[in-house]
């Protein structure tokens, strides 16, 4: 299996399959697709899993895409403005990922439901109780909102984000919610009154537009009806 992302903010990326070899995707994640392409739909686990994954931001069932013979392309697109971000994970590796980041991945690759283990930060981090984990191995293709940056951590190192921005990030980090101080800073930061404070060690992944500002930008421009 190889892989090719094309574009810049708008991006796509094409996934070419050998014989035998398939990649699967939430239903309804193919863009196109050319050669002697096989689809199969299902739960992908079974009902109780499927509603995990439709609980972290995914669709109840999966589609996979295997190529009979010769050599087949698949190709997906984002669902927003942003990038397309690929993960060679290796057997076991993990990544602890926002409600809707998922967008393919080989067979092998697991994508399950992952709890906040603090409560603050179910309730207050802006994206709720469940987030995606995908553990290896295998390549798995992500969708940003945004541009990306990214921050490795040392031991106790701390970064301070808004909820929204946080993509994705490894599972040595600590997740935790801190609530803004000084009342002037609370009603007129525009900030609200928490923010996500990241513990390292270990990598994090921010993004530079968060869906939930793009949708308030555009409902500004969107007429009231009557």
């Amino acid at each position: 299996m190889r892989y090719e992302i094309k574009g810049d903010m708008l991006p796509s990326v094409d996934v070419w399959l050998d014989a035998g070899e398939s990649v699967y995707t939430e239903s309804g994640g193919m863009a196109w697709m050319k050669g002697d392409v096989q689809m199969e739909t299902s739960t992908r686990g079974g009902l109780l899993k499927g509603l995990g994954r439709s609980l972290a931001g995914e669709s109840l069932f999966m589609t996979s895409y295997s190529c009979q013979s010769g050599t087949c392309l698949v190709t997906f697109t984002p669902e927003s403005p942003g990038r397309i971000m690929a993960f060679e994970l290796a057997a076991g590796q993990t990544l602890i990922c926002q409600k809707d980041a998922f967008m393919a991945a080989q067979e092998g690759v697991q994508l399950d439901i992952h709890f906040r283990k603090r409560l603050g930060a179910g309730l207050f981090g802006g994206e709720g109780f469940i987030l995606q984990k995908i553990t290896g191995p295998g390549l798995v293709l992500l969708e940003i909102a945004g541009d990306v940056r990214d921050y490795e951590l040392q031991p106790g190192e701390v970064l301070q984000v808004d909820p929204g921005h946080i993509a994705l990030y490894e599972p040595s980090v600590d997740y935790d919610i801190t609530t803004v101080r000084g009342l002037k800073n609370v009603l007129f930061s525009g900030e609200g009154l928490f923010l996500a404070t990241l513990r390292g060690p270990g990598k994090v992944w921010l993004q530079s537009m968060p869906l939930s500002n793009l949708a308030a930008k555009i409902r500004k421009y969107i007429p009231a009806k009557g």
